[in-house]
């Protein structure tokens, strides 16, 4: 499974970009995260497209969680995308970064005091409401700063999203925003409407993530036009922004076919218009969020191979063959969280097949496999192994585990390799420690 701008190139060595990875490799060492710019550019294009010539009152929202670096937000920028951020760290990220500041929101399910201060001084675009504790402190924060700010309220469809539990966000039992059915999602519109500081600017909902069909979509399109009914109904006011939250999926192994954006988009704007014309509502703002599916399969991970060891099983062919890599939980924690899946190439046999199976193995202090069982080459210690589709959700969630040092982040195109996250040195993991005086040899 080739994807974006990768090739098999006349050394016979994965190429991304129009980077030889095995050059990329040499100079920048591994693990190393490689994202692919031309890729994420064109995804960005396609789903702003595909809505856009059926609805084309949309906004089209990247959600930063899934990767987020200064580099990112200027090409978000740049494609015409708004950001999502989801913490104090991620919004001082896209302020520093230039992003326009009056297309971010902002995200929680605890927000603190900070982090609403930092959104109301920079004058964000949106502060997504999750809670009634929120509601009051956002209040009694306006009033201290004398300021006006844009909401919108996050709201639980009751949708079950059929993902893995712990990337599931719709259903009713869940600690994300306000309940449709029990009237607590309408009775915060009302606190909201309630304070003139506040302007109340539309409803907002997520069901999940790595979604592989569009029946949670359709689901929560059905609960939210009708939230949006109801608050016509009770308060008279007309929602300019109906956000639907993002969770398309991606293609980890070549057996995942999600959607389409062209699929995934007629469904939705089709589901949604019926669902308005038959309410006699206006067209709300149509936002999204996606992540995943925008820089999910532009990002590659590629890991120099340590030690190959086959050890005995009873299952058939009696042995499994262990790779162990020179990475795994701290540079990707996905297969421990919630078993994630990936295919791999052997980055300098690309052009070989990949008709065995091996199990890649982290070298961490713990189980720390990173892929059982997948189809490869035959490898041996110094090859290079390049994990397809890492680039949401793994440089965000690395880690420092057994004090390894973070990666670095390369972006390719056009043949041209930029260093966009520098790899953390041993200085880094010692910078913040401190030893007290009682400690310290004399």
């Amino acid at each position: 499974m080739l994807l974006g701008t990768q090739r098999v190139n006349e050394a016979g060595h994965l190429e991304i970009g129009g980077c030889d990875t095995i050059d990329l490799a040499k100079k920048f060492g591994t693990p190393l995260y490689v994202v692919d710019e031309a890729h994420i550019r064109q995804n960005c294009r396609n789903f702003i497209a595909a809505f856009e010539k059926r609805y084309p009152k949309n906004t089209i929202c990247f959600a930063g969680k899934s990767f987020l670096t200064s580099a990112m937000c200027r090409i978000i920028d740049e494609e015409g995308l708004n950001l999502d951020v989801a913490s104090l760290g991620e919004l001082y990220v896209a302020i520093n970064a230039g992003f326009p500041h009056e297309r971010i929101n902002l995200h929680g399910n605890n927000k603190s005091r900070a982090e609403l201060t930092m959104a109301i001084e920079n004058k964000i675009g949106h502060i997504v409401i999750d809670n009634f504790f929120e509601i009051e402190l956002l209040g009694t924060i306006l009033a201290e700063l004398n300021e006006t700010v844009s909401v919108m309220v996050r709201s639980t469809p009751g949708v079950d999203p059929h993902t893995h539990k712990f990337i599931s966000t719709g259903q009713a039992d869940t600690k994300f925003g306000f309940n449709i059915k029990d009237g607590s999602a309408l009775k915060a519109v009302e606190l909201l409407l309630a304070n003139p500081a506040i302007h109340f600017d539309g409803i907002h909902c997520h069901v999940g993530s790595q979604l592989l069909d569009t029946e949670s979509h359709e689901g929560a399109v059905d609960a939210m036009v009708g939230l949006l009914v109801d608050i016509k109904n009770k308060t008279g006011v007309i929602c300019n922004v109906l956000n639907i939250g993002g969770g398309l999926g991606v293609r980890y192994r070549s057996e995942h076919q999600p959607p389409t954006y062209e699929e995934f988009a007629e469904t939705i704007i089709s589901r949604l218009k019926g669902k308005l014309e038959a309410a006699g509502l206006e067209c709300p703002v149509l936002q999204q969020e996606p992540g995943r599916s925008i820089v999910g399969e532009a990002g590659t991970t590629l890991y120099s191979v340590g030690v190959v060891k086959r050890v005995p099983v009873k299952e058939e062919p009696g042995y499994r063959d262990y790779v162990v890599i020179d990475g795994g939980l701290s540079d990707n924690p996905r297969p421990q969280l919630y078993d994630a899946v990936y295919e791999i190439v052997v980055a300098n046999k690309a052009a070989e097949p990949h008709d065995i199976t091996i199990t890649v193995a982290g070298k961490h202090c713990e189980t720390d496999v990173l892929i059982w069982d997948v189809k490869s080459t035959t490898v041996v210690p110094d090859d290079v192994i390049a994990v397809q589709t890492t680039g949401a959700y793994n440089y965000v969630m690395a880690s420092n585990y057994n004090k390894f040092l973070r990666p670095a982040v390369v972006l390719v195109n056009d043949g041209v390799a930029d260093l966009i996250v520098e790899r953390e040195t041993f200085d880094d993991l010692v910078k913040n420690d401190r030893i007290p005086e009682r400690l310290r040899k004399h």
